[in-house]
């Protein structure tokens, strides 16, 4: 098989080193495509501004009668404390913070978690994991020798949030997540799903899933059609400036920064800056500093000259990990040494998803289902 050629996106950063990558006439890459999809459902206009509040308006008319109006996740960093101030400040809602205490927090994001629910006056629930459990789940995705590496979390957050939601009768979800700011991350770097977590522990461990908070398809549908439970983005309202954004927290809530991009957990922070550059090519500065070329707030060159730089890492938490996992520096190099894989690899729902690529079209049209999420599947 001849060597894919390299190409860089004439618009943003993104370039051939995402699989599904593909480029228009004029060198434009897909990502660039769905980011303007994005801004055209979410634009930052009069009629976006009514979207907002006609939204806010029925989670209002939904909460009636109940403590909340809506559930949200924390984690102490920046998106979600700056929607939790948006939720409760501008919106005037009622939340219910939760927070996914997988066992990487840092103490900079503990009390920026205490401080902004204290200062903001919100209530705040911590399910705090099996760390036993947990831990043999995030082996196992290191045996799998995929980049999925933080799917375990990110599902578990996905599943704990709808289940309190169905447990107080809330009908509504906020997540921090900003196209603007974050990008859109290609299936190659971070698949998920239920079924292929299950996948990877039935192959690398013994242990049976007891406890963990897994969200299957079924889960999905019960939550989305049964209980009508909607996720809204909520930054993706909202023009989202980091800077701007950060000098607010700390002026407000007394909130810290903590160096870098979702770095407020360790066991992130040593995903990002080490094992995904080092191990599988994989730099997720990439998709953010596209977003941000997308989004007016930087400019190719600047986000050129940072990916020029390597990702800087650190030594101490290699071995950090490597304790918390109970392993010494030989059997972590092993883990490390595994020739790279892809989700492709394991049993999942993607092959299902793929087949029914002409009815999920169909309910991208008519709104079912987010248009993006059918074109990151079968785009």
């Amino acid at each position: 098989m001849a060597e894919r050629k390299y190409q860089i996106c004439s618009k943003c950063v993104m370039d051939t080193t995402v699989r599904s990558i593909r480029f228009d006439g004029e060198g434009v890459c897909n990502y660039c495509y769905m980011h303007d999809l994005m801004a055209d459902e979410y634009p930052l206009n009069e009629r976006g501004k009514k979207e907002l509040w006609d939204m806010v308006e029925k989670v209002k008319k939904a909460g009636e009668g109940k403590r909340y109006d809506v559930i949200l996740g924390t984690s102490g960093g920046r998106d979600s404390t700056y929607t939790m101030w948006i939720t409760k400040k501008i919106l005037g809602l009622r939340p219910l913070a939760v927070h996914f205490d997988n066992g990487w927090n840092s103490a900079i994001a503990v009390k920026n978690i205490e401080r902004s629910c204290r200062k903001l006056e919100i209530d705040l629930e911590t399910v705090v994991v099996d760390w036993e459990e947990f831990r043999d789940i995030q082996i196992a995705f290191l045996k799998a020798s995929t980049s999925d590496v933080e799917v375990p979390t990110d599902v578990a957050i996905h599943a704990v949030m709808h289940r309190l939601a169905e447990q107080e009768g809330v009908n509504y979800i906020f997540n921090g997540h900003s196209f603007r700011t974050e990008g859109i991350a290609p299936i190659d770097w971070t698949y998920m799903d239920g079924r292929y977590i299950r996948e990877v522990m039935n192959r690398f461990s013994d242990r049976k899933l007891k406890d963990y908070a897994n969200f299957t398809l079924w889960d999905y549908f019960k939550y989305s059609f049964i209980k009508r439970i909607t996720v809204v983005p909520l930054l993706n309202f909202f023009p989202y400036e980091h800077k701007a954004a950060n000098q607010l927290l700390e002026n407000e809530l007394g909130w810290q920064y903590y160096g870098g991009h979702h770095e407020e957990s360790t066991y992130t922070k040593f995903i990002q800056s080490y094992l995904l550059p080092q191990k599988f090519k994989v730099d997720r500065r990439r998709t953010e500093q596209s977003a941000l070329i997308r989004s007016g707030y930087t400019s190719r060159e600047k986000a050129l000259a940072i990916l020029g730089k390597e990702y800087q890492y650190d030594e101490t938490l290699i071995r950090y990990v490597a304790e918390k996992f109970d392993m010494t520096d030989e059997e972590f190099q092993a883990l490390y040494d595994l020739e790279p894989k892809s989700f492709r690899d394991y049993p999942s729902y993607f092959p299902y998803i793929r087949m029914l690529k002409g009815p999920l079209w169909l309910a991208s049209r008519i709104g079912l289902i987010p248009q993006l999420l059918y074109l990151k599947f079968n785009g």
